[in-house]
């Protein structure tokens, strides 16, 4: 498993993650949202044990990582810049990360690459932005760790790239348990491959949730009375947003569905609907029940 705990990371006179705990567990798919700034590269280069933090503890499978070989060698991270392979063809990136990891499978680098079918013996200066992306993720995949660590992991990727890039994540997933850590500013590729993810703004962690549990939790009620209703008339149930439109009343309310129906019935109205949100709408909403502008401003 992965630890962070009451984590503070400053860079000068900037504080980059204010006092922050999480907990990824082993054979996990987690997801880093958040705008940019938000502080999802820094809790990476914490757990890979690049950065050290400057109060609390981050560990991996109970080992504090930074200046730690044996936390190290389980971890793989691939940041988001590509420019330091420049030099490199795909055959030398290959027997670069053979040197450093024991686990890395030369076998499974060519079977992935077969698909994906990057020119070998070409300097990757050549390459496009995704053809690098793509490059280090099957180094990545090849190297066997045991965690997995991709910021902004689908940038630069075409849209056919992306299937393909995360069929073989979910597949490295599946077939040895890998825990893989994905940072994202895109909420609907979080949503695809992460099971849980947690929610950063400007250093602090929001919120951290199962994904189907968020799904199930939050939901948007469309209804219509007979009397005027305002957001007092709902103080038994967690209203995250409140506005009428002339005749209609639209709430976003967390909490048990049934229960909510059961609330909103009492108050007879004339017509109740329940209308299906994206994962984008709860959390702008639940951000927004926090006091939280979604746009990045508090």
């Amino acid at each position: 498993m992965m630890d962070l705990k009451g984590v503070t990371l400053q860079f000068d006179d900037f504080t980059a993650l204010d006092n922050i705990n999480l907990h990824i567990e082993k054979g996990s798919a987690f997801g880093l949202l958040g705008s940019n700034g938000a502080g999802k590269s820094t809790v990476l280069r914490l757990l890979s044990g690049v950065y050290k933090a400057k109060s609390g503890n981050v560990l991996v499978d109970g080992e504090e990582v930074f200046d730690n070989v044996n936390a190290k060698k389980k971890i793989f991270f691939i940041n988001d810049e590509t420019v330091q392979f420049g030099g490199m063809t795909l055959k030398e990136l290959k027997e670069f990360y053979k040197g450093y990891y024991e686990s890395f499978s030369g076998e499974l680098f060519d079977s992935l690459n077969d698909v994906i079918k990057l020119p070998v013996n070409k300097k990757m200066d050549k390459f496009s932005k995704g053809m690098k992306r793509q490059a280090i993720v099957i180094t990545g995949i090849a190297a066997q760790t045991d965690y997995l660590l991709l910021d902004e992991a689908f940038d630069g990727l075409d849209p056919t790239m992306r299937i393909i890039v995360k069929r073989m994540l979910v597949d490295a997933m599946i077939d040895r348990k890998l825990t893989t850590v994905i940072s994202s500013h895109n909420l609907k590729e979080i949503n695809e491959v992460c099971d849980s993810a947690a929610l950063l703004h400007q250093g602090k962690i929001l919120f951290n949730r199962d994904l189907d549990s968020i799904k199930g939790n939050v939901h948007k009620i469309q209804a219509a009375f007979k009397g005027e209703m305002t957001k007092e008339n709902f103080t038994d149930m967690e209203v995250l947003h409140f506005e009428r439109r002339q005749s209609i009343t639209y709430m976003i309310v967390k909490g048990d569905l049934e229960f909510i129906k059961n609330n909103i019935n009492e108050k007879k109205p004339d017509i109740l609907d329940i209308i299906p949100l994206t994962l984008e709408e709860i959390f702008i909403y639940e951000m927004e029940g926090m006091g939280y502008d979604y746009k990045g401003n508090n």
